[in-house]
């Protein structure tokens, strides 16, 4: 039997201890990249901040560990983040904890910044998937499950909030097989939920977690669910259920596999409440014994595997103003094969030229330190002024390209007022930065001065406007524009291209990157289009090259 207070993990000291010994060096350890996803308010952010808690929070140095107000820093570092309790961007937080380094990346779980979401998901090799035990599988769950599907992320479940009324273990587990066409293995059980909640017991390891009083946190070791110890740590009609209920799991699904698991085919279920700290500590142990470790990328001409020995990576996200004293602008690069050491040069891809990685940083949310090198799986963020953009491939040798990041047409379109003819200097640059990100889509019409901007979501456009105000001094407005639809145009005739171009002048706008757009006014007139034009295609979704 072994006791730990809440919050605390048992491993934290050993972890320390080792860290502080010398013992193993960081880049001996094993990697594990994964990303948290959720429907909005199941519980995401909460668990974020107590796995790290649980953990302690360890850069790639393995020398200094976060401490005071940084220990407890959130997820949501951004202002608007914190004044409205909601994730709008991606954050990156890397830690340690035993023998592996885990690449943590917290994604967005509001439907309307969906696109930051599906972005950051091609940077990972598993996922942890966040339901709440009252609402079971929600609208934004099942997107962003079809996301890891169409990858073959591996999903690892974590069933939040039993500690509060909700539906039935049996009703949330048939409702993830039968949704989502997976295979569920529990892999803990929650004694009782909501006020007759008591505990876990996990189901591989035959031992019950209980709290007491004090919230204090104690495991104890049992024969089986038949041992009769149980009837001294629960009350007699919990210790009941548990048999009947965890002994029905037990028969009827699937003992963990492996390789199903690693195939997308089954996920490992684990009950908690991320408040309380329950099965935090078992959900992390599962994610380091069991997620894989850095996998095979695509790109052409060949997929890049992890044990190659030249530096290859890409560029999955772009983050403006995180230092806002300093106006930066990081680039977030997956590391997908090879040793980055802090100097080196790589070349992009897509412009042909080589960058110096003068200081390679690693995260822990806002926070940042120096990387002196980097492994695959590690995450990395490159400070630059514009020359690096999402999609990017940067490579030590060899012609190679990643594939996979997409670009989404928007769903919203609007024109942008300024009120101060004064700012339109900042105002471009805030526009700028913020398409850079991937905040919003940007067209500046061919014909015309009166720039456009597309989001996904009406929260896109007062996220903006915040951002613009807090971070460049800009207040911005927004007009109803002509156009509802934003389509990209290509053609392997280009004569033909050319032919729309020229017909079609007042419709024709070019986004961030200088692709064409056409801008059309509603959903029968894209068909017009279509049907008018045939062999232009009119993509809704394009490939970041």
């Amino acid at each position: 039997m072994t006791e730990a207070f809440a919050g605390e993990s048992p491993n934290r000291a050993s972890a320390e201890t080792e860290t502080k010994a010398g013992a193993r060096s960081p880049a001996a350890l094993e990697r594990r990249t994964f990303a948290i996803i959720s429907h909005p308010d199941a519980g995401k952010t909460t668990l974020t901040e107590k796995l790290l808690f649980s953990a302690g929070a360890v850069h790639e140095a393995g020398e200094v560990r976060a401490r005071g107000d940084r220990r407890r820093a959130r997820s949501d570092w951004m202002q608007i983040e914190q004044q409205r309790g909601i994730s709008v961007t991606s954050s990156v937080m890397t830690f340690e904890r035993g023998n592996i380094l885990f690449n943590l990346l917290d994604t967005p779980g509001h439907q309307d910044f969906s696109e930051d979401t599906y972005r950051t998901l091609t940077a990972v090799d598993s996922a942890i998937m966040v339901i709440d035990a009252a609402k079971g599988i929600e609208a934004q769950t099942r997107k962003l499950f079809e996301v890891c599907r169409l990858r073959n992320i591996p999903i690892v479940t974590f069933i939040n909030k039993v500690d509060r009324e909700g539906r039935t273990p049996f009703e949330l587990l048939d409702e993830i097989a039968e949704m989502l066409q997976l295979d569920v293995s529990p892999q803990n059980w929650p004694t009782g939920m909501g006020g007759l909640f008591h505990g876990l017991y996990d189901l591989r390891r035959d031992r019950l977690l209980t709290a007491d009083g004090e919230g204090r946190f104690r495991w104890t070791g049992v024969a089986g669910l038949d041992d009769p110890k149980l009837d001294d740590l629960l009350p007699a009609d919990a210790a009941a259920s548990l048999r009947e209920d965890g002994g029905l799991a037990l028969a009827a699904y699937p003992q963990f596999d492996l390789d199903a698991f690693r195939a997308g085919d089954l996920t490992p279920v684990f009950f908690g409440s991320a408040l309380k700290l329950f099965g935090v500590d078992p959900l992390l142990d599962g994610l380091a014994e069991h997620a894989p470790p850095p996998q095979a990328q695509p790109a052409r001409p060949a997929p890049v595997e992890p044990d190659e020995a030249r530096v290859t990576g890409f560029i999955f996200k772009v983050q403006a103003n995180m230092d806002p004293n300093h106006r930066d602008r990081i680039a977030f690069m997956r590391i997908c094969s090879g040793t980055l050491k802090r100097g080196m040069k790589l070349n992009n891809s897509r412009v042909g030229k080589a960058i110096a990685i003068h200081n390679p940083i690693s995260f822990f949310a806002r926070d940042r330190e120096l990387a002196e090198a980097a492994r695959p799986g590690d995450i990395i963020g490159i400070p630059n002024h514009g020359t690096l953009r999402v999609g990017d491939t940067l490579t030590e040798k060899g012609d190679l390209a990643f594939t996979g990041l997409p670009d989404f047409a928007p769903e919203i379109l609007r024109r942008v007022r300024l009120d101060d003819p004064l700012k339109v200097k900042q105002m471009r640059r805030g526009l700028g930065d913020l398409a850079e990100e991937g905040v919003i889509r940007l067209f500046k019409p061919v014909i015309g001065s009166q720039w456009i901007v597309g989001v996904i979501g009406e929260l896109q456009l007062d996220v903006l406007a915040t951002r613009l105000e807090q971070e460049y001094g800009v207040k911005l407005g927004f007009e109803s524009s002509p156009y509802e639809v934003a389509r990209w145009v290509r053609s392997d005739d280009p004569a033909k291209l050319k032919r729309l171009v020229e017909a079609n002048r007042d419709r024709i706008a070019e986004d961030q990157d200088q692709a064409l757009v056409l801008l059309m006014r509603n959903a029968w007139e894209h068909g017009r289009f279509a049907e008018e034009w045939p062999g232009i295609t009119f993509a809704a979704v394009r490939e970041r090259l």
